[in-house]
């Protein structure tokens, strides 16, 4: 477990419960001790930006960049924190930056054509993935369903009686 995760932590539930600056505290304590905490870093850019600081927050989002330049969710905070600030442009580029992000982590080659993809290793993950289970036994629904004593007969519709003509009004 990593040193700073229980500080982390205490960040995290600060930040949950509203209180940012206590959060941007615990996060810059994390930070003197390991500036190149990227979870820290992202985090205390995160606060600025629920404060309403965004300028600080394009800032602190800019530092997390430099750590890891590729991340996606850097770029997105990034997007939002410049569309806040009214730029929409950089937020444009910012929001392209983690698309193209998200594509690159999504690497992974398909299967050959006419194989199968490979199954998953663990048993807990067949139980809970089961996809190529046998289909269920077809069933024959019964010709008549028995009667409902429960339920009452409605009583017929008569149509109502017909009513007398009016004789026209006279002026």
């Amino acid at each position: 477990m990593d040193e700073f995760q229980a500080d982390y932590d205490d960040a995290m539930y600060e930040y949950s419960t509203g209180n940012f600056d206590g959060a941007i505290e615990r996060l810059e304590g994390i930070l003197n001790r390991s500036p190149d905490h990227f979870d820290a870093r992202l985090g205390i850019a995160m606060c600025h930006y629920r404060k309403g600081d965004y300028g600080r927050a394009i800032e602190d989002g800019h530092r997390a960049e430099k750590l890891r330049p590729h991340e996606q969710l850097v770029h997105t905070n990034l997007s939002l924190f410049y569309m806040k600030s009214g730029d929409k442009k950089t937020a444009e580029h910012h929001g392209l930056q983690a698309r193209i992000a998200s594509w690159k982590q999504d690497m992974t080659a398909p299967p050959a054509a006419g194989t199968t993809p490979t199954a998953p290793t663990s048993a807990a993950a067949e139980d809970e993935l089961k996809m190529a289970g046998p289909k269920p036994q077809a069933f024959k629904l019964p010709e008549k369903f028995p009667d409902m004593p429960w339920k009452k007969a409605k009583p017929p519709i008569t149509p109502p009686p017909p009513s007398k003509p009016q004789p026209p009004a006279t002026p």
